[in-house]
């Protein structure tokens, strides 16, 4: 089944609500607790998924609009929105068509999204549209090894198989460099391996950037 965005990925989506609860007991709800800490207002959060941070925003948050395109993960989301402690709406949209007037959020949330965009400028410059002066964009999110040698197996892995099998998903891209190339003023840039060992998914960044 199509949606009016086009994207579906029925396989993908029902795997990633498997590996996606394993690697949240592993440890990354707490880095999705981080990541959303001390937020508060209207936000906007590109490319839910199936919901795994609804449950960490703050009372302070007035509202989420979080944008899914894929409908087995809106599908998910929806019943994770309605065991969250702040009021959520998921809708079906795309990233670099966000469904927000000018200047209209407090704060954006993407996580484990911009490595699958297919054009992740436009993406985070519709992001800073939809943000008001001095709004934040939080982001938690897998990107380039620190080595040239795991380097070169992330360009194969994106340049054959991974992105076929992994809902567009590439490994190896270089986020930080390309947020502040859309705009954005990093203000915190927080670099770990998870899982602790190294693998092409295991270099995490977790930040905060300023329209």
């Amino acid at each position: 089944m199509m949606t009016k965005t086009g994207i579906s990925h029925p396989i993908f989506a029902r795997l990633y609500a498997r590996v996606s609860q394993v690697v949240e007991r592993a440890g990354l709800a707490e880095r999705r607790e981080a990541l959303l800490a001390g937020l508060s207002g209207k936000v906007i959060e590109v490319g839910a998924g199936n919901g795994l941070t609804f449950a960490h925003y703050p009372p302070a948050v007035t509202r989420v609009l979080a944008v899914e395109p894929e409908p087995c993960l809106r599908r998910l989301a929806r019943a994770n929105a309605g065991k969250a402690l702040v009021p959520i709406d998921v809708v079906d949209g795309l990233a670099d068509r966000l469904p927000g007037e000018d200047a209209s959020f407090d704060a954006a949330v993407m996580s484990l999204v911009l490595c699958s965009l297919p054009d992740q400028g436009s993406a985070l410059r519709e992001v800073r549209r939809v943000l008001k002066p001095g709004g934040q964009l939080r982001f938690l999110e897998h990107v380039r090894a620190d080595s040239p040698g795991m380097i070169r197996v992330q360009r194969l892995l994106d340049a054959t198989i991974w992105p076929g099998l992994f809902g567009g998903c590439h490994t190896g891209r270089d986020t930080a460099a390309v947020i502040e190339r859309s705009g954005f003023t990093l203000e915190r840039l927080e670099r770990f391996l998870f899982p602790g060992v190294r693998t092409p998914l295991s270099y995490l960044i977790l930040g905060v950037a300023r329209r």
